[in-house]
C-alpha cells in the first residue's frame, strides 16, 4: 500500500495545499499527518499563509484517508475542530509486513525508543530534520525515519513529505525533487 507521510504544517495553508495537490495525484492510499497540524508554536516564526481555519477546511473532507498523532503543539481545541482523531501520541501500523511505529517525536525518537523488535521502524517528525537511516541497537536493527517538515523546515532542509512504497522510503521536496531514498 502506498502512503504518504508529511509532518509539522503548522497552519500554512500554503503548503498544506500544496501537501494536499500533491497527494491526490500521488495515488497514495492514505495520509499519514506526524502532528503539529494547527498551531505554529511558541519557538517557531508564523509559516507562510498562516491559517489554520483554512488548513482545517482543507483536511476535513479527507478525514477517512487520514491517519494523524498529536504533535506537541496539538490540543484538545484542535481536536474539536478536526473530524478525525489526531490525540493519539502514537499509531501502530503494520505495512508490507513490518511493522512501524509512527508518532511525533518529542517523546519517542531515536534517542528514546518506545518498545520495538528488530526489524521495526520508528517514523516521527519534531525537528523538522528529515532522516532515512538503521541504527542498530541491543535488541537489533531499526530504521529511523522523518519526512521533515512540509511549512518550516530546519537545518538548511528544504520543505519535504514522503513516500512509502513497495518497502521504499522516499523523502521528497514540495517540487518532487528526490532528497533522499531508503530500502527498509
Amino acid at each position: 500500500m502506498k502512503m504518504l507521510f508529511a509532518s509539522d504544517i503548522h497552519g500554512s495553508a500554503f503548503f498544506c495545499r500544496q501537501l494536499l495537490d500533491i497527494y491526490r495525484k500521488s495515488g497514495a492510499a492514505r495520509l499519514v499527518l506526524l502532528g503539529d497540524i494547527l498551531y505554529h508554536g511558541p519557538r517557531n516564526d508564523l509559516p507562510r499563509e498562516y491559517a489554520p481555519r483554512e488548513v482545517i477546511s482543507m483536511l476535513n473532507p479527507l478525514k477517512d484517508q487520514i491517519y494523524a498523532v498529536r504533535g506537541n503543539c496539538d490540543t484538545e481545541v484542535d481536536q474539536m475542530v478536526l473530524q478525525f482523531p489526531i490525540l493519539a501520541d502514537y499509531a501502530l501500523l503494520s505495512i508490507e509486513g513490518k511493522t512501524l511505529y509512527a508518532t511525533h517525536g518529542h517523546v519517542f525518537n531515536q534517542d528514546s525508543l518506545p518498545p520495538m523488535q528488530d526489524g521495526d521502524i520508528l517514523i516521527h517528525g519534531h525537528t523538522h530534520l528529515l532522516k532515512a537511516e538503521k541504527m542498530e541497537t541491543d535488541f537489533g536493527t531499526v530504521a529511523i525515519l522523518n519526512p521533515g517538515s512540509v511549512s518550516i523546515p530546519k537545518g538548511g532542509n528544504p520543505n519535504t513529505y514522503a513516500i512509502l512504497e513497495n518497502g521504499i522510503f522516499t523523502i521528497k521536496t514540495l517540487d518532487g525533487e528526490i532528497v533522499r531514498e531508503m530500502k527498509l
